[in-house]
C-alpha cells in the first residue's frame, strides 16, 4: 500500500496504552510518595470528590480545614470526610476548633465528634488562644478515640518568626514530639505573610527554616505553603522532598509538576530537575 493511499485504507496499527508512570520514569522523573497536604476551606463536596478522584495519590493527607466543617450542613460534611477516606487519604481537622473547644473547656465533646465523625487526626496549637495543656494528656485523650494528633507551631498573630524567639518554638514541638504527637505543622495562615517563616513582603527566610529542619528532620515536618511564592522557595531550597500543607486544592498538581522539576521554573534547578535518562542520578 503506497504512502497517497487514504488512511481509512491502510491497516491499524495495535499499540498498548502508555503508562503515565512509565513514561515519567522515562524521563528521570522520581516515584516519590504522597508529600503534601492540601485544605478544603469549605467548596463544595462535588468539586472535593472530583479533585480527590484527580489527585488523591499525591496527597499526604486532606485537611478539613477552620471551623467550615462545623457550620456547613452536618451531611455534607459527613460526606467529605467519607469521601477522603474512600480514596485513601486521611482526613484531618485543622487547629482553630480545637482550640476554641480547648478555651470553651469542651476538648472532650470535641474528640468525640472528630473521631464520630471520621477523622484521622486532629490538629492542635496554640495559634490564638494561650490556655495551658499537657500535650500528654491531650494525646492520650485522642489516642482514646482513634485519633491521631499534629501540633501547628506559631502564632497566627504573633509575627514571624525570629531567631531569639526561635529557642522556645522548638522547645514547644519537643514536648508535643515527646508526647506523641506525629508531626509538626509550621504556621503560615493563607498568607504566608508576616508570619511563621514569612517577613511582611512574603520573602522566605531560610536560617529559621534550616534551624527547624536541624532540630526535627524533614520527616516531622510540614510547612504550611499556601501561596505560589511560599510553595516555589521552599521547593527551590529543599528539594522535592520537603512536605506542604495549605495547599489550595486547585492548585495540587501545579504544586506536583514544580516539585518534580516539570514545571518551567523548576527545570532549570538542579535540585529539582529530572535526572537525565541513563545516568542513574540527579
Amino acid at each position: 500500500m503506497s504512502p497517497s493511499e487514504p488512511a481509512a485504507q491502510r491497516p491499524a496499527v495495535t499499540r498498548s496504552p502508555v503508562s503515565f508512570r512509565d513514561y515519567l520514569r522515562d524521563l528521570g522523573v522520581a516515584d516519590l510518595p504522597p508529600l503534601t497536604v492540601p485544605f478544603d476551606p469549605g467548596v463544595a463536596p462535588s468539586l472535593l470528590e472530583s479533585h480527590l478522584a484527580q489527585s488523591a495519590h499525591l496527597m499526604l493527607g486532606l485537611k478539613i480545614s477552620m471551623a467550615c466543617w462545623l457550620i456547613a450542613e452536618e451531611s455534607v460534611t459527613r460526606r467529605k470526610v467519607a469521601a477522603a477516606r474512600s480514596a485513601g487519604v486521611p482526613a484531618h481537622t485543622g487547629g482553630g476548633p480545637y482550640e476554641v473547644a480547648l478555651a470553651q473547656g469542651r476538648l472532650e465533646a470535641y474528640l468525640d465528634l472528630c473521631a464520630e465523625v471520621g477523622f484521622s487526626s486532629v490538629e492542635c496549637g496554640s495559634g490564638f488562644t494561650d490556655t495551658s495543656v499537657d500535650p500528654g494528656r491531650v494525646v492520650a485523650a485522642a489516642a482514646e478515640r482513634g485519633l491521631g494528633v499534629e501540633y501547628e507551631l506559631g502564632k497566627k498573630h504573633g509575627g514571624q518568626f525570629t531567631a531569639d524567639a526561635l529557642g522556645p518554638v522548638i522547645e514547644e514541638g519537643r514536648r508535643w514530639l515527646g508526647a506523641g504527637a506525629s508531626r509538626l505543622v509550621i504556621e503560615a495562615r493563607e498568607s504566608a505573610a508576616e508570619v511563621g517563616l514569612f517577613d511582611r513582603e512574603g520573602r522566605f527566610d531560610v536560617a529559621i527554616a534550616e534551624a527547624l529542619v536541624d532540630a526535627f528532620g524533614h520527616e516531622q515536618l510540614v510547612f504550611e505553603a499556601p501561596t505560589k511564592p511560599s510553595q516555589f522557595a521552599l521547593l527551590d531550597h529543599f528539594g522535592p522532598q520537603i512536605r506542604l500543607s495549605n495547599v489550595r486544592l486547585e492548585e495540587v498538581l501545579r504544586v506536583e509538576i514544580y516539585r518534580r522539576g516539570l514545571h518551567s521554573d523548576a527545570f532549570a534547578n538542579p535540585k529539582l530537575r529530572p535526572r537525565s535518562p541513563g545516568t542513574g542520578g540527579r
